[in-house]
């Protein structure tokens, strides 16, 4: 979808969310992030390459809260070059299948950027994980309604207007979001459960036990590491995936130049075909919900 374009999701899953959509997306999507990882220069810079900006919340200091005019001056700029940005409305992440009270900074983004002349349109994006503990999941992404200017008494109130904007996102995300209490399996079970069929498990169960005892090792390693790191907040799965992603590749070529070593047998390199494909075939029989 063409720019100027504002992504207002929920955030069930940290910064998976916004890896997600920038997949999906062809063209390259800015997104939002807490303030307090922009601390240091580098960060700043790897942050800012990465197109991310910076967003204050009161509980990072009241006094940081000025930071967020220039924010939301860049997203205008943005906007006016035809780009796109993406804001998780509810402000904070939390896994949960559920819809949380939505905070003042999408609409007062989005109104203010109609205020100034700026055509922008409003994509209500819902976000649904069947797991957050489980590597290899199923992810549901709904779409909802533009919102558009026109429904926006643009010339009310501050207030009024932050008021009509959220109740009518709130509307939108509500049929978009999974509400599912966390202890109601059969609901889990109904909404998020892919079923795979009967030819598909026959076929791949060797090769998915194959998987198991090839990929394990290097999967539990990196598990423990990321449960030691993340004990008191929401981004255990973000976290372990970024990093299985950057360095499953490296445990490929180790187990690859091991067996070489060992065996001076160039099929060895065949282990670069055969591992992913055998992990790939795993994730498709393992038990799929938490």
């Amino acid at each position: 979808m063409d720019g100027p374009l504002l992504l207002a999701a929920n955030h069930p899953n940290s910064f998976l969310d916004a890896i997600i959509l920038d997949i999906l997306f062809t063209k390259p999507i800015w997104s939002l992030a807490r303030g307090d990882v922009f601390k240091k220069p580098f960060y700043i810079k790897l942050l800012t390459k990465l197109k991310i900006l910076p967003v204050y919340r009161t509980s990072e200091g009241v006094e940081n809260l000025e930071a967020n005019y220039q924010t939301f001056d860049s997203c205008k700029k943005i906007f006016q070059q035809n780009g796109s940005v993406l804001m998780f409305s509810e402000g904070k992440c939390i896994n949960e299948w559920h819809l949380r009270p939505l905070k003042k900074g999408t609409a007062r983004l989005a109104t203010t950027s109609w205020q100034e002349g700026i055509e922008l349109k409003v994509l209500p994006v819902g976000i649904n994980y069947s797991s957050f503990r489980k590597f290899g999941k199923n992810i549901f992404l709904n779409f909802g309604n533009i919102i558009s200017k026109e429904e926006i008494l643009l010339h009310d109130t501050d207030g009024k207007r932050h008021l009509i904007f959220n109740d009518k996102l709130k509307s939108e995300l509500e049929q978009l979001v999974f509400e599912i209490p966390a202890s109601d399996e059969d609901k889990k079970k109904q909404k998020l459960f892919v079923k795979i069929n009967l030819i598909a498990k026959v076929l791949l169960a060797i090769p998915a036990l194959i998987g198991l005892l090839l990929n394990a090792p290097f999967y539990l390693l990196i598990r423990q590491y990321v449960v030691n790191r993340t004990k008191h907040n929401d981004h255990y799965d973000s976290v372990i995936i970024a990093l299985l992603v950057f360095l499953y590749p490296f445990y490929i070529l180790l187990l690859s130049l091991t067996c070489y070593f060992l065996t001076c047998s160039w099929m060895s390199f065949l282990i670069i075909a055969v591992l992913p494909f055998t992990g790939w075939a795993y994730v498709q029989l393992k038990k799929q919900l938490d």
